[in-house]
């Protein structure tokens, strides 16, 4: 058995309260009294129990991230933002993948159902709209960079159909008529980027295409498979809206597989600005999410839910976008818009 307060108190001649206040850094210590404390650790090699103290307390100073993957810089981003912030304010962060099964990411919860950590950060959930708000009436949880209509939780994110909205509006600018839209099935940010798009070709005149517009999902794949779809057209699109990088990516190499030259041919927008939108040939143009602005905010929130004895905060709280041209957008060719 390794040395206790109690045999550190005995052997420095003090209480068990004085040794209490040398550890927690208490002013209210006279340095004759910090100085026995700490010879006393020292001669015992005492090791204070934290966690037993911060489980006593109902408190770790551990947050929890679950994504959806931990392959992506863009969640990557969001973390450093969220680390950034918690360090400096004595919290830790670990993460953990879910992989996009539910299976997975309630087995991850149970660290906050057994009081493991303080409060969980999703980006990313399967969890539905109830299930969320019966956790949040007794957990501190948040949802950052996707939201789930219903849910009554802390939720930081940027207006998704806002900025598939400037995106769309950014390509008709320079002159395109015929965009396509590459989207991801039931997400809430997809659906949203979805109907950003379709308010956009109403707002500017441009009928809506059923046959320009393809739902997949965020898997690499799907982008080439959705321009393989629109290139088979006997009127195909000049551009391609995709409501993530890794889609676009995917979309402009199996461009250059039909030896379409993008920025000339086919302009391709993406959504994120992760960092390989500025390492490809041509640099992609996306709507940039500001990764680490949303990891501070959503974790300077949640940090306040769990230390501040008021109301816990469910609010939802957006913050800005912006639209960033790059080479692989330029406006149609003449023959392209024949």
């Amino acid at each position: 058995m390794g040395a206790t307060i109690k045999d550190v108190a005995r052997e420095a001649g003090l209480s068990v309260a004085t040794v209490s206040r040398v550890l927690n850094a208490s002013a209210n210590v006279s340095d004759e009294a910090a100085e026995r404390v700490n010879a006393a650790i020292a001669k015992l090699d005492y090791s204070p129990n934290y966690l037993g103290r911060n489980l006593r307390c109902r408190r770790t100073n551990v947050i929890l991230v679950i994504m959806p993957t931990s392959e992506h810089s863009f969640y990557m981003k969001i973390v450093a933002g969220i680390q950034k912030y918690a360090q400096p304010r004595g919290f830790d962060i670990i993460c953990a993948s879910s992989n996009s099964t539910s299976e997975i990411e309630i087995r991850q919860m149970n660290m906050l159902f057994n009081r493991t950590v303080d409060g969980v950060i999703m980006l990313g959930t399967q969890y539905d709209a109830a299930t969320l708000n019966a956790l949040a009436a007794e957990y501190n949880i948040a949802l950052c960079c996707e939201g789930v209509n219903g849910a009554n939780v802390l939720t930081v994110v940027i207006d998704d159909e806002a900025a598939a909205f400037d995106a769309t509006g950014a390509l008709v600018k320079l002159g395109h008529k015929k965009i396509a839209f590459v989207g991801a099935n039931d997400a809430v940010s997809s659906v949203q980027r979805t109907n950003g798009y379709k308010r956009a070709l109403g707002y500017y005149g441009i009928p809506i295409r059923s046959e320009y517009m393809y739902s997949g999902s965020f898997e690499y794949e799907h982008g080439a498979v959705a321009l393989r779809k629109f290139m088979s057209l006997d009127d195909p699109p000049t551009a391609v809206l995709c409501v993530s990088d890794l889609l676009a990516i995917s979309v402009i190499n199996e461009a250059h597989k039909m030896d379409l030259t993008v920025g000339k041919d086919i302009s391709v927008m993406g959504f994120d600005n992760i960092s390989m939108c500025e390492m490809m040939i041509p640099s992609v143009s996306t709507v940039e999410q500001p990764c680490e602005r949303l990891g501070e905010l959503v974790v300077r929130r949640l940090i306040a839910n769990i230390t501040e004895e008021t109301e816990r905060d469910n609010a939802k709280y957006t913050v800005e976008h912006k639209v960033i041209l790059r080479e692989s957008t330029s406006p149609p060719t003449d023959k392209n818009e024949q």
